[in-house]
């Protein structure tokens, strides 16, 4: 995790215009978060968005194993982009249990998804990008009383301030700030070739992670092609 003034000042000093120890006035934190976001809006029309890794939590209900996820679904919030570790159930002594995320292969496997259970033990997250809403699916069944919580991806369009402190996935800390810096430096020629190769590959790199097989939708209704349950086996 890094605040953006953080990344900013990085970014200054890949283009030699800063050095270590130096810091940013006020003025130049303001222009230089503008370019920045401008810089992350044309990313988006190149399909190089970033996203940020953010945490919620969501009540659940009892006996309810699926919830729509997004504007206007049972978790009213932003729709993610995908799920990651670590989520777990949270029960009204503060107790968390982890849930091992399952992939679409996997949960389509389970033969009997609505079985009633004390506390899901599984998560499975069908984006579902045809459409405004994902859906979580929760084996088994919670009972009443559980919160969920949850990592998921959800895209950055903008950094509010400087002041922001975000968790970027894996990866893309270093292509904003290396890429940042060749925007300040007026182009590629404008940094030492290192610099320059980095930011290429970084870029590259996230790139490659929003083409439409890096988050391809599985319809669960087609997947089941043997009889297998996760907990017993074949």
């Amino acid at each position: 995790m890094a605040s953006v003034s953080t990344m900013i000042l990085r970014s200054m000093r890949l283009t030699g215009e800063k050095q270590r120890g130096d810091t940013l006035s006020t003025n130049e934190q303001t222009e230089l978060l503008a370019e920045l976001n401008t810089m992350l809006e044309s990313w988006s029309i190149e399909r190089a968005l970033c996203y940020q890794i953010v945490q919620e939590s969501f009540a659940l209900s009892n006996s309810v194993g699926s919830y729509t996820i997004g504007s206007g679904g049972a978790f009213n919030t932003t729709r993610p982009v995908k799920i990651v570790d670590p989520c777990f159930i949270r029960d009204s002594s503060n107790l968390d249990s982890p849930l091992k995320i399952l992939d679409a292969s996997a949960y389509g496997a389970i033969v009997q998804k609505n079985i009633d259970g004390s506390y899901p033990g599984y998560l499975f997250y069908d984006s579902a990008f045809a459409s405004s809403l994902g859906t979580i699916f929760l084996y088994p069944e919670p009972q009443a009383g559980l919160t969920l919580y949850i990592n998921s991806w959800q895209q950055l369009q903008s950094f509010a301030n400087v002041s922001t402190v975000v968790a970027l996935p894996p990866g893309y800390q270093r292509a904003i700030e290396f890429n940042f810096a060749i925007e300040m430096a007026g182009g590629y020629t404008g940094v030492a070739p290192e610099v320059a190769k980095i930011a290429r590959e970084s870029k590259a790199a996230v790139k490659s992670l929003n083409l439409p097989d890096a988050f391809m939708r599985m319809d669960v209704g087609i997947i089941q092609t043997y009889t297998s349950n996760i907990l017993t086996g074949p």
